[in-house]
């Protein structure tokens, strides 16, 4: 486990302050250090969880980062290094973590034994979770030591899968309250285990209302009132509109009336995601086929990779689109936010696939939106929450080829509409998918949490429980990105 640490010192002047219109001000929870466990890190693609750290930061939280695997990458966002010099990882053979394990067996047997006991029972079943947390369970004890020798307060984790029973674990050892976010796959995919982690968390955290109907049908309305829809948010300062649309700042407009006789200029199509079938860029390469036999300019963009590119390469080929079709790799988000200024329409063909995998919402289609592009996406999961059919964008049924081609060239041939959805998507993600104002959220309700916690049970109320909740949102959201504490890591 790393020692690396970090210390945050508060400025008097980024206090958060109460809005003028308030009549009291109240008084701000005392000062919370929380840890972010993840599955791996710093994993290219996971931008939500590394630049949701940098947003909780920004509100005057201590974090510590405890990954449950190294990501080995050659390719990392640069705001990802300096999390990576201060993340404490566990190596499953190190004989601190054997160490820390035996004396947690002997000094808390019952605690030990029953969580190591009911999680396998958990989880029996089902052969990839349960070697999960076979492997996970000796990391969550060792960091389950350290979160109490640092005076972690909270834990929250990111996805429901191996990072929520660590958390699980790491609270029954130590009573530390703990929250975790759903997404995608980690919920949709396998649920053992699901009823336990909800039972215990004082927070469950669903990207989507979708998601938050089905923990609850999995899980029973008894849990109604600790599950809550927090977004994922995209940086919108990041993400803006450019100035011109790809397929018509090549040249003035002057010279393009000149020209009207000349082809149309060439249509950049971007689609963004790990190359995997739970994508759906196999479905975007055959709508391609379509849109070229039709006579449509454009080119593809694929960014990212993945187990699936050979057979996408072989399958842009078969469908005679092979020239036009590019693939990126992967990229870094200022790479990305480069490729983004030269699109016209983001495409998200997502499907579920046999083995239960399927998309939460994804944060690409948050970018492109945020940057004022056009997209089309599948009705699928949540993504409808942050799509809406002809009002922020176009929606397909899941692997429908000839849907995501007719909607394409719907875009295609009308420009005026590609900006009305683009300009209407911008507004929305403004409003419902900021970064900055979802961490917010997630941080009053926890700040919340531990003040209902310092109370005690005589002093909670539940009208009075609901309205300090409701305060501290505002209170947070008021201040957005504008809140910030100066931090520093000790060499």
């Amino acid at each position: 486990m790393s020692d690396a640490s970090s210390a945050l010192s508060h400025s008097p002047a980024n206090r958060v302050r109460s809005q003028e219109s308030r009549d009291r001000q109240r008084p701000r929870p005392r000062d919370l250090r929380i840890a972010y466990l993840t599955s791996r890190f710093p994993k290219l693609t996971e931008t939500f969880v590394l630049f949701e750290m940098q947003a909780v930061e920004s509100l005057g939280v201590q974090l510590e980062l405890y990954p449950l695997r190294r990501e080995r990458t050659r390719v990392m966002h640069e705001e990802a290094r300096r999390y990576l010099e201060r993340a404490h990882f566990a190596n499953l053979l190190h004989p601190r973590v054997a160490a820390t394990n035996l004396t947690t067996l002997l000094r808390r047997p019952r605690a030990y034994l029953q969580a190591l006991g009911e999680g396998l029972r958990a989880n029996w079943g089902s052969r990839r979770y349960l070697l999960g947390f076979l492997a996970s369970f000796p990391k969550a004890v060792a960091f389950a030591r350290d979160l109490e020798r640092r005076g972690v307060q909270h834990v929250h984790s990111h996805f429901a899968s191996h990072p929520a029973a660590a958390a699980w674990v790491i609270h029954r050892l130590t009573g530390i309250p703990y929250s975790f976010t759903a997404h995608g796959s980690d919920l949709h995919r396998d649920q053992h285990m699901l009823r336990e982690k909800v039972a215990e968390a004082a927070l469950v955290v669903a990207i989507s209302e979708y998601n938050r109907c089905l923990i609850l049908e999995r899980c029973g309305a008894e849990s109604e009132s600790k599950v809550r829809v927090i977004h994922c948010g995209t940086d919108t300062q990041i993400f803006h509109p450019h100035s011109s649309p790809a397929s018509e700042g090549q040249e003035p407009a002057g010279e393009r009336q000149a020209k009207s006789a000349a082809p149309p200029p060439t249509l950049q199509l971007a689609c963004i995601g790990t190359l995997h079938e739970v994508k759906g860029q196999v479905h975007l390469i055959r709508a391609c086929g379509i849109l070229r036999a039709q006579g449509l300019r454009f080119r593809l963009h694929l960014i990212g990779d993945g187990p699936d590119e050979a057979m996408l390469r072989a399958e842009a080929l078969e469908c005679e689109v092979h020239p036009v079709v590019l693939f990126h790799g992967r990229c870094t988000r200022q790479r990305l936010v480069e490729l983004l200024r030269r699109t016209d329409i983001v495409v998200a063909p997502s499907v579920p696939t046999p083995d239960g995998r399927r998309e939460g919402i994804p944060v690409a289609l948050m970018e492109a939106m945020s940057a004022g592009i056009a997209v089309v996406a599948s009705s699928l999961s949540g993504i409808p929450e942050l799509v809406q059919h002809r009002v922020t964008g176009l929606l397909v049924p899941p692997g429908e080829v000839a849907a995501i081609a007719a909607a394409i060239a719907e875009l295609a041939s009308d420009t005026d509409k590609r900006h009305r959805l683009a300009a209407a998507a911008r507004r929305f993600v403004e409003a419902e998918f900021d970064q900055h104002r979802c961490a917010a959220q997630l941080i009053a309700a926890i700040r919340n949490l531990q003040e209902l916690e310092s109370q005690g049970p005589e002093e909670s109320q539940g009208p009075e429980e609901s309205q300090g909740l409701e305060e501290l949102q505002g209170l947070e959201e008021s201040q957005g990105s504008r809140v910030s504490a100066a931090w520093r890591i000790p060499r």
